[in-house]
């Protein structure tokens, strides 16, 4: 039997060494081939961008200032902020007037000379003849792919031509890297005979091979060559057009990496097919007993901890390092379960702290208007109508306070606790936004409220102001600090009141946008508790109205809120519920002129 299966081994390791050799090879090819067609897409998607990028930067207004200048010195300097603008992903920026003189020029690195700029201007000019939408710049061992836009002073079609600008992206290691992802394999960029950047180690490149590849190179099928002492498939892709030196990409696959596996391959099979047939029953049996059935244990327990479950049984008899491992995992489950509920906790805790330092906060703020105005009452030079300004002040803070603590009790309070009564949605607007500009911290933002006509309805004033007030207050806190806008508008329409409040600030952070109104949800507020659009929700959602984001992005952010403008009707109960006035009665009907109120700064 030993000798027997020493036979068919030994012929099955020749026959499948031979087969392996064969279609490792003609995979390499084919995985090359593949390569050169990936990087095809890779550079068309890449050049489609970069001009697209380039024709942005080219028509920008300073873009446009800076080449109405006929100074060289003023334009290079005042080039230095077009050059910053996009000298995160370019190497290479160049301003050319329209005779084709350069007038200004930077780069990442030193040695590409203005001399060098003009000539392989004039080339790239030629080269636009032919309908090129690249072109290949070379100077000092630097290689750029350089992308040129005219300037125009006014359209392109009737507007007048003010220069050329160019921005090179330069062929180095970093870039040969990337190329190297999507071909997968070693790649070099040539130009000519030089290779400018290369995934191959140094000790690779000082070999003559990758030279003669370059060299002899032509597009078609892999040829073989050995660089470094190692075997590779290799093909070469023109970048360049015929009439400049040719710019090439070589790409190479290794084929003595892929063949590695072969001589390991067979010496695992011999002794496998030696050691099968000696030990292969018991072991099966031994197997089956000892390691199967505890190991399937610790897999359910395992796949019970994933669903949540910590108390799963698990057997963990016996010495062997499977009873061992199984022990480790109760306990490390164990260990788990614990740090959970101490995260809980510590979170819990951590949410308190926030809560109880931004309501102190507000709470601060009122009491001390509190304290200000019963100080003036004190004075017995003020008059009647003094003292009554100054009891108001005092009654609207302690108002504030009362308005702070139901907040937290929202939550718990149903929608029969609104106290509804017919009155105008703008006087409501009008006190949020007053109850905003208290703030000193958001002076620098302006409020304007607009609507279309006299918006009327049935609402619960003081909750709706609450809930107008947090939107409010975090608009002034989105918007930016100079410049700072935030829009109110409100409007009634087929019997809906809508009310949207739009700010001009960088728009809701990605992580926060599902889970937008849950309570406790803060981001970017160092005394945020979270609750703020949670109130908001919860008022709205009890007069019978809906919430929403209705934009969001770098231009700003807009809720809109929806109410239904017969609020009683969406009440069961709706005579049980006392309001300020005897009868519900339609709003009277206005004209659709427009009505803009607007506030100066904060």
């Amino acid at each position: 039997m030993l000798l027997i299966t020493t036979g068919l081994t030994t012929t099955s390791l020749l026959l499948v060494q031979r087969s392996i050799r064969s279609n490792v090879r003609q995979s390499i090819a084919v995985n090359l081939n593949n390569s050169v067609s990936a990087f095809r897409d890779f550079r068309h998607e890449r050049e489609t961008m970069l001009t697209s990028d380039v024709a942005l930067l080219a028509d920008i207004p300073l873009t446009r200032a800076i080449m109405t200048s006929t100074d060289p010195v003023t334009i290079q300097d005042a080039s230095q902020d077009v050059w910053q603008h996009a000298r995160s992903s370019s190497d290479l920026f160049v301003l050319v007037d329209r005779s084709g003189k350069v007038v200004a020029m930077h780069t990442k690195t030193p040695g590409f000379t203005r001399e060098a700029a003009e000539k392989y201007f004039q080339q790239s000019l030629d080269e636009d003849e032919g309908g090129d939408s690249s072109h290949w710049w070379f100077g000092e061992h630097h290689l750029y792919q350089a992308f040129v836009q005219p300037i125009y002073r006014g359209s392109r079609t009737e507007g007048t031509l003010l220069g050329f600008l160019v921005i090179g992206y330069e062929i180095n290691d970093r870039l040969a890297t990337e190329v190297s992802k999507v071909a997968g394999g070693q790649v070099a960029f040539s130009y000519g005979n030089e290779v400018v950047s290369t995934t191959l180690t140094p000790a690779q490149m000082q070999g003559g091979s990758i030279q003669n590849l370059i060299a002899g190179s032509v597009q078609g099928d892999p040829r073989d060559i050995e660089v470094g002492n190692e075997h590779f498939l290799a093909t070469s892709l023109v970048l360049s057009g015929s009439r400049t030196t040719p710019v090439r990409l070589s790409v190479l696959g290794s084929y003595d990496q892929a063949t590695k596996f072969i001589d390991q391959l067979n010496r695992y099979l011999v002794l496998l097919g030696l050691a099968a047939i000696l030990v292969g029953s018991g072991l099966v049996f031994f197997l089956s007993h000892t390691f199967t059935r505890p190991l399937g244990n610790l897999v359910a327990g395992v796949r019970a901890l994933e669903g949540g479950d910590f108390h799963h049984p698990l057997d963990s008899r016996g010495g062997d390092e499977v009873a061992e491992l199984t022990r480790a995992f109760d306990r490390m489950r164990t260990s788990l379960l614990k740090s959970q509920r101490d995260l809980l906790e510590s979170e819990q805790l951590a949410t308190i702290g926030r809560m109880a330092s931004s309501i102190s906060h507000d709470l601060r703020h009122s009491l001390a208007a509190i304290v200000a105005n019963s100080e003036f009452l004190c004075d017995s030079d003020l008059t009647p109508a003094q003292r009554e300004e100054l009891y108001q002040e005092v009654r609207t803070g302690v108002n504030l306070m009362t308005d702070l603590i139901d907040s937290l009790l929202e939550f718990a309070r149903t929608r029969e606790s609104l106290s509804p009564a017919y009155g105008s949605v703008l006087e409501t607007i009008q006190r949020a936004v007053q109850a905003v500009r208290l703030h000193p911290r958001h002076h620098a933002r302006s409020i304007d409220v607009l609507s279309r006509g006299p918006v009327a309805g049935w609402f619960d004033s003081r909750k709706l102001e609450r809930a107008l007030y947090n939107l409010l207050l975090n608009a002034c806190e989105a918007a930016p600090t100079l410049g700072g806008k935030v829009e109110v508008t409100a409007s009634e329409i087929a019997g809906l009141i809508t009310i949207s409040v739009a700010d001009n600030g960088p728009g809701i952070a990605e992580s926060i946008r599902d889970r937008l109104f849950h309570p406790f949800v803060s981001y970017g507020k160092e005394n945020g508790t979270g609750l703020g659009l949670a109130v908001v929700q919860k008022i709205v959602q009890d007069h019978g109205g809906e919430i929403s984001v209705e934009s969001t992005g770098q231009g700003g952010t807009v809720f809109k809120i929806v109410l239904p403008g017969r609020l009683l009707e969406t009440f069961h109960g709706a005579s049980e519920i006392h309001t300020d006035v005897p009868s519900l009665v339609p709003a009277p009907r206005h004209d659709s002129s427009d009505h803009s109120i607007s506030h100066p700064d904060m």
